[in-house]
């Protein structure tokens, strides 16, 4: 599976640690991060996420910034996406089952590396239920 990933300078680290994790995995990795700690505009990354999802490029996104909001805010302008921010493996859970996340935001500053590895699994391993959440889905973007 292809899998985008963007960050801004407080989530290289992580973004490091995501892709090894994604390439064990078995996963293509499209790169729109930074790799460095210098300061950058995180508009800049996550917009190319949003981007491949919404082209059919990659199947899910990946983005990480210092807090996740503004990342989730920019990545959710596109029609096409819903971008959860996510600060523990349970709500990524439920924003994958009851939501169909097919971006999810991380927010470096308040969770631990280990931790967004294990919120990574969960994001990839859940299922969207379908049913009456379907239709909430269909609901969300702005026609």
């Amino acid at each position: 599976m292809r899998i985008a990933i963007g960050n801004d300078h407080a989530g290289t680290d992580y973004k490091l640690a995501i892709v090894g994790l994604l390439k064990s995995m078995g996963h293509e990795v499209i790169n729109h991060g930074t790799d460095s700690s210098d300061s950058v505009d995180y508009p800049d990354f996550v917009h190319p996420v949003a981007n491949d999802i919404a082209s059919g490029d990659a199947a899910y996104g990946i983005i990480i910034c210092g807090s996740g909001n503004g990342a989730a805010m920019t990545a959710n302008k596109h029609q096409e996406i819903r971008a959860a921010l996510c600060w523990n493996k349970e709500l990524v859970g439920l924003a994958r089952e009851h939501n169909d996340a097919n971006i999810l935001s991380l927010p470096a500053r308040f969770i631990a590396i280990p931790q967004a590895l294990e919120m990574v699994r969960t994001f990839l391993t859940t299922d969207f239920e379908g049913g009456r959440h379907a239709r909430r889905v269909e609901k969300i973007p702005c026609r």
